[in-house]
């Protein structure tokens, strides 16, 4: 979309800083919305955008006078529009949604130059057998760096400067390498089944309008999916558009980038949080110049300056890391459907198991529905059994039943692997005195401390504070009482050792050391059939393909459904069905065993009998009777200060400040189920009110007129929460 210029010599400039309104500056040059530009704020120095329908400062006005505009592409209005809608609907400062769209101005201009040499055909006064060889191996006019010539020839960088000095050769500016070689549609058009041919086909149809819609890719574990929609990139690439995958754990899927590869010849752009600052810098430059067609990134690769976006794909729609917890708090899955919406784009979300908003939306005709009923690969869906505790339990001290250790021991012994899942890191959730009962708890956090036994530390798992086990009892001063109390994947990894002392075993966790490579590493071990047992935590369920796995055990199914929730059920079922899903991908049998105390829940009944769509219609029908989402809206205020009785009291000056209105419901204020976290106290107050309501709108005003926080008390607003704690 064209940038339209602003006619007038004074433009409003939005910093990507904690504030809602753009300032006024007076500019020398012609700008257009969209602009970055650099401009005086205070004492300093600051990036910010030319920002379009706030009007500017009367003509009169004494104003400062922009700096320059920045050599970096403008941000397409496509791109501004989104930075607005989102700081409307979530209440973020928009200064702050800018940032998330903004590279850091230290990253900002020209990239640095990488330096190569060529011969001049000039001789060098003394002819040296180490100039000799340099001169030979560029004798065919290719240029190399400086670095690249010296190691190729065997010689020194002092002999390259030395010819340089002397003329024979010279210095040349080499264009930098390309951040993504271009992808081709047409490098390996893989045979899909009738009913993959089908969607792909309904996909690329819509992408030729270049008109938005919205298709929900519907298919089981394993039905290829990914296939389908790389179909409606590989039409994009056609169209020589752009095309943007978004992935909930991108810097852990080397498998998802192979694939791609496969596919188009080469890998795609990435973009999240594990990329190199300068690269990332790169990347937003080529993507805003429309020179990187296909980008897979994170959340975040939401608010990148696309010139010509034609497709959003949301992988695995359903998963919670898409919704952002900390600063601005948004939903990348329902952002996509927005910024779809703005640039006239196709968004394809795919799941095995749709939000509820999701599937509620596909109902109703508001999203298209594409099903894959069917593995790609001819095999059944694992069969699930489950294992009641209350009748069939471990023995004392144990967490796996003899009929899941039966099973995993016929499976390692057939050659195949299993796949053990406890959603618990560390090696025990609680730490406890055998002698007076104190629990060991965070310093900073209202949050019992997780023991780690293979760093041999109690950690918190919200503030990261950490500290040895104390070898005595600070209340009761007993020496070596500290006793663990229930499981984590360590604690389970060690009574697989004991069963299994034969077996390759393998954690596969978040937080083990070595990062995303390690395990980037271990996950391909687990495909390339390197381990008889994995234990895993949520990390297991992120899409993963892992051909040889035959059985899988979820060691409590339970575990999910004891946070009070809304969305406790629907997470469980999604969460269980997915790593159940895993199993039985490329062989024949594949099995699913719950352990668990309540076999009769809805949640259990859904995933033993494999009626999915009946979990669905009771799951829909309880949240339209109770008005919750997405029959009705939610907005959670969170109240926090360094001082519980500061908290309280101004969560209760905001509740005495509410508008009045029949359609709002106010729930609180209550302190928190996290009451402190980080060394802040933490109330809260829970808003709803109807679909059709403008619950955005009503806090706005109610916050703009209620006493404002001050010293270190912080209100901070989630429209839509997923978390409740």
């Amino acid at each position: 979309m064209a940038a339209k210029e602003l006619a007038d010599q004074i433009v409003d400039v939005l910093v990507p800083l904690a504030v809602d309104r753009p300032y006024s500056y007076r500019a020398a040059e012609p700008l257009a919305a969209g602009d970055i530009v650099h401009v005086p704020l205070g004492n300093r120095e600051e990036t910010g955008v030319v920002w379009p329908g706030f009007g500017g400062a009367p003509a009169k006005t004494k104003l400062k006078e922009i700096i320059g505009k920045a050599d970096a592409p403008a941000l397409p209005l496509e791109l501004v529009k989104l930075i607005d809608w989102i700081a409307d609907y979530t209440l973020a400062p928009r200064g702050m949604v800018l940032r998330m769209a903004l590279r850091r101005s230290a990253e900002l201009g020209a990239a640095r130059e990488k330096v190569g040499v060529r011969i001049t055909g000039l001789k060098p006064e003394r002819m040296t057998e180490a100039r000799a060889r340099v001169l030979s191996l560029l004798e065919n006019g290719l240029l190399r760096s400086k670095s690249e010539a010296a190691e190729e020839a065997g010689v020194s960088p002092g002999v390259i400067d030395g010819l340089i000095d002397q003329g024979a050769l010279e210095t040349v500016a080499l264009p930098p390498e390309p951040i993504a070689l271009p992808p081709d549609p047409e490098f390996s058009v893989p045979a899909l089944n009738p009913a993959q041919a089908r969607a792909a086909k309904e996909l690329c149809e819509a992408l030729r309008t270049k008109k938005f819609a919205v298709s929900l890719l519907d298919g089981v574990t394993g039905s290829g999916k990914t296939e389908v929609y790389f179909e409606a990139a590989a039409e994009v690439i056609r169209q020589g558009r752009q095309a943007l995958i978004l992935l909930p754990e991108i810097a852990l899927t080397t498998r998802f980038l192979d694939r791609f590869a496969e596919r188009f010849g080469n890998r795609p752009a990435e973009w999240h949080s594990a990329i190199a600052p300068r690269k990332r810098a790169r990347t937003w430059e080529g993507v805003a110049k429309g020179e990187i067609g296909v980008v897979a990134g994170a959340r975040s690769a939401l608010f990148l300056p696309f010139k010509d976006l034609a497709l959003i794909v949301v992988d695995e729609e359903h998963d919670p890391a898409y919704k952002q917890e900390d600063g601005v708090h948004y939903h990348a899955r329902d952002m996509a459907v927005v910024r779809g919406s703005l640039a006239q784009a196709s968004v394809v979300l795919t799941s095995a198991t749709p939000s509820i908003e999701t599937e509620n939306n596909a109902r109703r005709g508001r999203y298209q529905r594409l099903q894959l009923s069917e593995r790609f690969s001819g095999t059944e869906v694992p069969q699930l059994e489950a294992i009641d505790l209350k009748k069939e339990g471990p023995r004392k001290g144990r967490w796996i039943s003899p009929r899941l250790e039966t099973a995993i021991k016929e499976t390692v012994s057939r050659g195949e692997q299993a796949l053990l899942f406890l959603n618990r890191r560390g090696y025990a959730p609680l730490t406890l005195c055998r002698s007076c009962g104190l629990r060991m708890r965070c310093v900073n956090c209202d949050t019992w401390l997780v023991e780690h036994r293979y760093r041999k530390r109690l950690v918190c798992h919200h503030c990261g504070f950490d500290m040895p086990p104390p070898q005595h009892c600070p209340k009761c001063e007993t020496a070596d009482s500290f006793v663990p109390i229930g499981p984590g994947v360590e604690r389970l990894e060690e009574e697989i050792r004991t069963a299994f002392p034969e077996a390759r075993t393998l954690v596969l966790s978040s937080d083990m050391s070595g990062g995303v490579e390690r395990l980037r590493a271990e996950l391909e071990a687990v495909a390339n059939r390197d381990v008889d047992i994995v234990i895993g935590t949520q990390l297991v369920a992120k899409g993963h393909h892992f051909p040889g796995l035959a059985l899988v055990g979820i060691i409590d199914a339970d575990l999910g459904l004891n946070y009070g929730d809304p969305r406790a059920a629907e997470r469980t079922f999604q969460l269980l069905h997915q790593v159940v899903g895993r199993a039985g991908r490329e062989s024949a049998g594949g099995r699913g065993l719950l352990q668990t105390y309540q076999p009769d829940h809805p949640v259990m009944k859904a995933l033993l009998v494999g009626d999915r769509d009946a979990f669905y219609d009771s799951e829909i029908a309880a949240r339209e009777e109770a008005r919750l989402p997405p029959f009705g809206r939610m907005v959670a205020i969170i109240v926090s200060a360094k001082e519980g009785p500061a908290a309280e009291a101004h969560a209760r000056k905001l509740a005495a400040h509410a508008p009045l209105s029949d359609d709002v419901r106010l729930l609180g204020p209550a302190e928190a189920p996290l009451s402190m976290i980080r060394g802040r106290h933490r109330w809260r107050l829970l808003v709803s009110s109807p679909r059709n309501f403008e619950l955005s709108k009503y806090v706005r005003e109610w916050l703009e007129a209620a006493p404002p926080p001050r010293g270190s008390l912080r209100v901070e607003i989630d429209v839509d929460p997923q978390s409740f704690l």
